[in-house]
């Protein structure tokens, strides 16, 4: 849980500090392509998951 909020209190202090040096933010542009990151990350978790589980 740590991990979470060190991440998400990074992320925030990346974005001002890109908005106030007025560069682009250094993150995909639109929402669907946020989730499709985290759907590429889940992906890898489940298939993790499903080795582990199919070699007992």
């Amino acid at each position: 849980m740590r991990d979470l909020i060190l991440a998400t209190v990074a992320g925030i202090a990346v974005g001002i500090l890109f908005k106030f040096l007025k560069l682009p933010l250094p993150a995909p542009p639109v929402f669907s392509a946020v989730l499709g990151v985290f759907g590429v990350y889940f992906g890898g978790v489940i298939a993790d998951w499903m080795m582990k589980y199919f070699q007992h």
